[in-house]
């Protein structure tokens, strides 16, 4: 008979808390056991979620969720806290299509405290749980949970200044796996620790405050007695810039020894205002492949569980790729293009230009919003630089956009990977707002490949413009066209007719202009004929190419992978009535006031009606409708002349 396990007894965090505290460790090892299993299947973020197996079993042993909140900083290491929560049944449908996200969500499950998905929100979100609650004359305890790479965010810094400032009970667990101040995790630095927050430390240390406060002198001698406690902490463990922050520092402790771990968390009970628990772990822990390589297993697809090997690699590149070899080319030609991040340089195509050009290379940690107006400097001293970046994460810098680069006219260069669709990660990571939130701002230029050719003419369209400029592509693979070996900067604010048809004209933009390529054929077969045009640029906008063929066709339906409202259709609209031209019919395809939730690029594009079939059917219905309209015109004109006869 098979024994049954552990976890499938747990339906709840409450249920977790009757299992004995020794038989947590075989808790955590079919935790995680589930979690490479799942992910082997759909995809997602692996080596960060097994690093906090451990941690996760502590939080929810110690503290009650969710009457206690926690919340995670980013959430892609999550997964543990998802299976202890009443979602161990539905976990192998993570970020599929319709099943659960891979990020927290609060309409997901009630011990989501708060959503998440971009770095360095926790620390200022977990502080406004904490006022509320001590606003409604609450108990619960507020806990945030964030990594090192996290901490980096200004946001982060601005967080941890006020909850230090405000003194409420807070408790902020800094996951370390990366810095160097790990090293001084050992039996001294953790004896020092269980000293310093258990009952007997912790009411010694007041009795002598309120003694030395007594005395002639007192608060100058408490002052000092303070920063000897300091300095004695600074020289074993490296918790004093927290301390200076208003923070009890606490650790760092071994981010996988759950004996530690609880004992920790409990302790916590005899410490009052805004406490930072230092805990060093280890990214992939439990499972050999992601512990060798947690990089690799940051973000992953599905893979063998049992060796680690991923599908074989597809033959065909993808627009990473292809921006990869593009800025290396043009960094070689041109000493003055220097190349910035934020924290992504694997993920933007980085890397070669980082070991070729080192001096010219700079990683500016997770602060997107300095990364822009860091570029911004750069360019204000001649340099050219190029922020490669998601979409979704240049949204945080969209004030230095305005600011520092465009009402200065500064010669930068956004380089926006995963626009559009981007799937699997879900409603936190589509790159469906740029289009809208870049083209409205003066002097800012925006353009949109079709293909890999087109970006790398682009790009060098861009770094030769000597004016803001953006390029979005998106995720995946290329179309597979030919790259010439010289390629030519594309013609400013030039679009091209790629398709001559009567009956209706099709305008797209970068990865909308092959579905509207494919769809115009189609149309041809039902006896549709379908003008396409690649408007290339959303700013400015080829109106000498567009015009006469609204006026000419009449019917136009623009195809864009962006939110309707202030996109690349609102543009078109725009740019007729400046001209005084009213078309016979115009419809938008793009996507409507929603955010788009997680599942396959295929799924979603079919769901929100940006697939082939979806173009097909539109403008079929605006031909249809527009025959439709003739006798209805032609019997009015008669009918005016019979009037006049």
């Amino acid at each position: 008979m098979t024994q049954k396990s552990l976890l499938s007894t747990i339906q709840s965090a409450q249920d977790l808390k009757k299992i004995p505290r020794e038989k947590l460790p075989k808790v955590a090892e079919e935790i995680r056991r589930t979690i490479v299993d799942s992910v082997a299947r759909t995809g997602g973020h692996l080596a960060s979620s097994l690093g906090v197996v451990e941690l996760s079993i502590a939080l929810h042993y110690v503290f009650s969720s969710p009457h206690d909140r926690v919340v995670w900083d980013v959430g892609h290491q999550a997964y543990a806290h998802k299976i202890l929560t009443g979602r161990r049944e539905i976990f192998p449908s993570l970020r599929t299509y319709g099943g659960i996200s891979g990020f927290p969500r609060i309409v997901e499950n009630p011990c989501d405290a708060f959503g998440t998905g971009h770095s360095g929100t926790s620390i200022s979100a977990a502080l406004g749980l904490a006022v509320a609650r001590d606003l409604k004359r609450e108990t619960h305890k507020v806990i945030a949970v964030i990594g090192d790479g996290s901490l980096s965010s200004g946001l982060s810094f601005e967080g941890l200044n006020q909850a230090g400032h405000q003194k409420r009970d807070l408790i902020v667990i800094l996951n370390d796996n990366e810095w160097a101040i790990s090293q001084n995790v050992g039996a001294l630095s953790g004896y020092l620790n269980r000293m310093m927050t258990g009952k007997f430390y912790t009411s010694f240390r007041k009795r002598v405050e309120t003694l030395l406060k007594s005395m002639p002198h007192g608060k100058l001698l408490a002052r000092i007695a303070k920063r000897g406690e300091e300095l004695t902490k600074g020289f074993i463990v490296p918790g004093l810039l927290f301390e200076e922050l208003g923070f009890t520092y606490v650790g760092p402790i071994s981010g996988h020894n759950l004996d530690d771990l609880v004992k920790t968390f409990q302790n916590l009970e005899n410490l009052e205002g805004p406490v930072l628990v230092h805990v060093v772990t280890s990214k992939g822990k439990g499972y050999p492949p992601a512990e060798a390589n947690p990089e690799r297993f940051h973000g992953v697809g599905p893979f063998d569980p049992a060796t680690g090997n991923g599908a074989e690699d597809s033959p065909v590149p993808t627009y990473t790729d292809i921006f990869e070899s593009a800025i290396l080319g043009i960094g070689r030609e041109n000493p003055d293009v220097v190349a910035i991040t934020a924290a992504m340089c694997g993920g933007t195509g980085l890397e070669k230009f980082r070991d070729a050009f080192p001096d010219r290379f700079f990683d500016v940690g997770i602060a997107e919003a300095h990364a822009v107006t860091f570029a911004a400097g750069l360019a204000r001293e001649g340099k050219i630089p190029v922020v490669a970046v998601y979409s979704t994460f240049l949204q945080r810098g969209y004030d230095q956009i305005v600011h520092d680069v465009c009402l200065q006219n500064l010669p930068v260069v956004f380089a926006i990977d995963r626009s559009g669709i981007v799937g699997a990660d879900g409603a936190t990571h589509q790159g469906l707002f740029d289009l809208a939130y870049l083209r409205h701002i003066p002097n800012m230029s925006l353009m949109a490949p079709r293909d890999e050719a087109e970006l790398v003419r682009m790009l060098r369209t861009a770094v030769g413009a000597g004016r803001p400029a953006a390029i979005r592509y998106p995720r995946g693979p290329v179309v597979g066209v030919d790259i010439p070996p010289h390629p030519e900067p594309v013609p400013w604010g030039r679009g091209e007719l790629l398709a001559v048809g009567k009956e209706v004209l099709l305008l797209a933009v970068g990865s909308t202009v092959a579905t509207s390529l494919a769809a115009a054929e189609e149309l041809g077969k039902r006896g549709i004929s379908a003008a396409v045009v690649d408007a290339r640029f959303v700013k400015p906008m080829d109106a000498a190419l567009i015009v006469p063929l609204v006026q000419r066709i009449g019917r136009v339906l623009t195809v864009e992978e962006n939110v309707l409202a202030g996109g690349f259709g609102s543009a078109v609209l725009e740019m007729l009535e400046e001209h005084d031209v009213h078309p016979q019919a115009f419809r938008r395809i793009g996507v409507r006031d929603t955010f788009v939730e997680h599942g396959s690029q295929a799924e979603l594009r079919e769901a929100y009606g940006l697939s082939e079939d979806a173009v097909i059917a539109e403008a079929a219905r605006l031909c249809s409708q527009g025959r439709n309209l003739l006798p209805s015109i032609f019997n009015g004109i008669r009918a005016r002349l019979d009037r006049i006869v």
